[in-house]
């Protein structure tokens, strides 16, 4: 059975940083771009991150842009995201995405969903 683990969230201060993993299992990835949607109460789902299968594209949100690096590794079942200088509006459940397509045509309820991680970042 296909799934995506995450790890990493929970709280963190303003201005540190935060690092969340997800891998891949169970089934086939190959050809997937992986990356991160979040939500925050009340809110839309948000994209925030996304990388290709080849590595070579990463798209980031204008929220997080300059402060987010996202990157892949162990045969690319597994991405990472880092966040520097988290601010307050950064809280949200993540969620580490899988999908065969670029991550910009991305959307809420397409491709593979993890069950989510909560981050808050407290002033």
């Amino acid at each position: 059975q296909a799934q995506l683990v995450e790890s990493g969230g929970g709280s963190v201060q303003a201005g540190d940083s935060l690092r969340l993993s997800c891998a891949a299992s169970g089934g086939s990835f190959r050809g997937y771009g992986m990356g991160w949607f979040r939500q925050a109460p009340g809110k839309e789902p948000e994209f925030v991150a996304g990388v290709t299968w080849s590595g070579n594209t990463k798209r980031y949100a204008d929220s997080v842009k300059g402060r987010a690096t996202i990157s892949r590794a162990n045969a690319k079942t597994t991405v990472y995201l880092q966040i520097e200088s988290v601010k307050p509006e950064d809280t949200a459940v993540y969620y580490c995405v899988a999908s065969p397509r670029d991550p910009l045509l991305w959307a809420p309820g397409q491709g593979y969903w993890a069950q989510g991680t909560q981050v808050t970042v407290s002033s």
